[in-house]
């Protein structure tokens, strides 16, 4: 299902890992999309879309400047694969000022980017309803915020918290093991030290997510916390197998070289049954 906007949807954190997904399944979608990315950054994005750098971390920075606007879709997190920068804690508050700022401004619908790493340890489906112990800056962080923004946003906005899980694809731009393996390819290594992989984890494709992500900006009703995920657990062996093979990398991984690590769950993943929903209706 497409849609065209009476205004354009805001997507923060356009230049980023998630960001050009987004944007484009927004265009896809047939809305006009306002990308916004960091001053001085050189993104690689849908044409279709409109690019403004700003710095939206700069605390004289005002929503307002965003203009009208349907949607707000907000991606944008400094130090996301680094998840026990300062950067986390210290910038909440800016994030809040964004978020509430948009609302105050009547932006009716807003989809903010949550993580996993909310809940900390556990093992099995996570709902909406899971409780969470984050367990490092970056979960704590993302909690505060999630749990912060339902008691300050006025009834006329509409807010989906989009929980995402273990992401991959466009894998250079990425910070994962994916990437590593890449480059262990480009420097002709034919063996990578690799844990037992027997845990169990909920992967999702980067373009899935940005479809997901849009979706969800169309589906005003839905509202709350949710999971952007698969809902199907997989084994990291698994999953890594399946990414050499299918990139022919001709690399063996030394299985057991690291120890599993002690604070990893056997198996995690989301319970997708509202996002499947959310994905079947609008075809």
């Amino acid at each position: 299902m497409t849609q065209t906007s009476l205004a354009p949807v805001i997507v923060t954190g356009a230049g980023g890992y998630l960001g050009p997904h987004v944007v484009t399944a927004l265009a896809d979608r047939g809305h006009e999309v306002v990308a916004v990315v960091r001053p001085g950054s050189v993104p690689a994005l849908d044409s279709r879309a409109t690019v403004r750098e700003i710095d939206i971390l700069d605390e004289s920075f005002d929503p307002q400047e965003f203009g009208r606007a349907s949607a707000l879709v907000h991606l944008a997190w400094k130090d996301g694969f680094q998840h026990n920068s300062s950067a986390h804690m210290e910038h909440v508050s800016a994030h809040y000022r964004l978020i509430t700022g948009s609302a105050a401004a009547g932006v009716p619908r807003i989809v903010a980017l949550g993580t996993m790493h909310e809940v900390g340890y556990w093992e099995g489906a996570i709902t909406a309803e899971t409780p969470t112990n984050p367990s490092s800056q970056y979960g704590i962080a993302k909690d505060a915020l999630r749990r912060a923004l339902p008691l300050a946003l006025p009834e006329s906005t509409s807010l989906a918290w989009a929980r995402a899980y273990y992401i991959y694809g466009d894998d250079r731009r990425s910070n994962s093991v994916f990437r590593k393996l890449l480059e262990a390819a480009d420097q002709g290594r034919t063996d990578f030290p690799f844990t037992t992989g027997k845990n169990l984890y909920d992967f999702i494709r980067v373009e899935e997510l940005g479809r997901q992500l849009a979706a969800l900006t169309d589906a005003v009703d839905i509202t709350g916390t949710m999971n952007c995920c698969t809902g199907e657990p997989k084994s990291l062996a698994s999953q890594v197998e399946d990414f050499i093979a299918e990139n022919d990398l001709g690399i063996d991984l030394q299985y057991g070289a690291f120890p599993d690590r002690a604070y990893d769950s056997p198996g995690v993943w989301g319970d997708s049954s509202i996002i499947r929903e959310v994905m079947s209706r609008q075809g």
